[in-house]
């Protein structure tokens, strides 16, 4: 998805909150990469739309806390399989 900036941030940022997604999940499903979906959503987007802008921030922000806790997880289950 290229074309629009300031529409892709909006874009990227709707998907973000609606389905609690990940810089790297949204990057993923609008082919793009992980730096641009940074840059849209925490630049961007904080002057097109500061309502939507804090509501990706707070998701952004409880991602960035979970994130040990997934890849805890990913490794966990990675041994696991090997084990098998």
């Amino acid at each position: 998805m290229k074309g629009n900036p300031e529409e892709r941030a909006v874009k990227l940022a709707q998907y973000i909150v609606a389905r609690g997604a990940t810089v790297r999940g949204a990057a993923a499903a609008f082919g793009v990469s992980k730096s641009t979906v940074h840059k849209d959503v925490s630049q961007r987007l904080r002057g097109l739309n500061r309502a939507l802008y804090e509501q990706t921030r707070r998701v952004l922000e409880q991602n960035r806390e979970e994130r040990h806790l997934r890849g805890g997880e990913a490794t966990r289950r990675k041994y696991l399989a090997r084990k098998k």
